[in-house]
């Protein structure tokens, strides 16, 4: 029966979950070491970055990973500097996304995000064009927009989706509701 080893189907399915926890771990990674940077590197006294530890530890990240990006975050190890970014646009329907991310090149970062929203009928708005309708504290929108073509609201998904898999995104907020 050649072709069918067992060993061979374990390896695939591993490949794929070992690369999902790697993009969840980068995330907690560039968290860890911005809220280290902000407000250094002990969490008893950086409320920020015990909340990144908590998350990153929910993800079941390996200590010496969480050491590493404290360390990058305090200057005691070199590496790449990251930098908190707001995005701001819009989707289709005319839908208000409001994007917080952590890159370490912002310019690479905004192309990326501007391909992702051509692709799925959105465009990336300017500095303010959107933040008016997400609530400054809580990021809940003031209005809702309401999609029930079946359709449109499969795209917004997608877009969504796309958003999420990106390495550099953070948190999504947006104003849709579906139904």
């Amino acid at each position: 029966m050649s072709g069918h080893s067992k060993w061979h189907n374990i390896k695939r399915k591993k490949g794929v979950e070992d690369a999902k926890r790697g993009k969840i771990f980068s995330k907690m990674s560039r968290l860890i070491t911005v809220a280290s940077r902000q407000g250094g590197g002990d969490p008893s006294a950086n409320p920020a970055l015990r909340l990144a530890i908590q998350k990153a530890k929910d993800a079941s990240m390996p200590k010496e990973n969480i050491e590493r990006a404290i360390k990058k975050g305090t200057g005691e190890l070199g590496g790449s500097s990251y930098q908190e970014v707001i995005y701001e646009g819009y989707g289709p329907e005319g839908g208000a996304f409001l994007l917080h991310c952590l890159t370490d090149n912002g310019n690479r970062t905004v192309s990326e995000i501007r391909n992702i929203f051509g692709r799925f009928e959105g465009s990336l708005g300017e500095k303010g064009s959107t933040a008016y309708i997400f609530d400054s504290k809580t990021k809940e929108p003031t209005f809702i927009i309401n999609i029930t073509v079946e359709s449109k609201a499969g795209t917004i998904d997608q877009l969504i989706e796309e958003l999420e898999d990106h390495d550099d995104i953070q948190d999504i907020f947006h104003n849709y509701e579906f139904g």
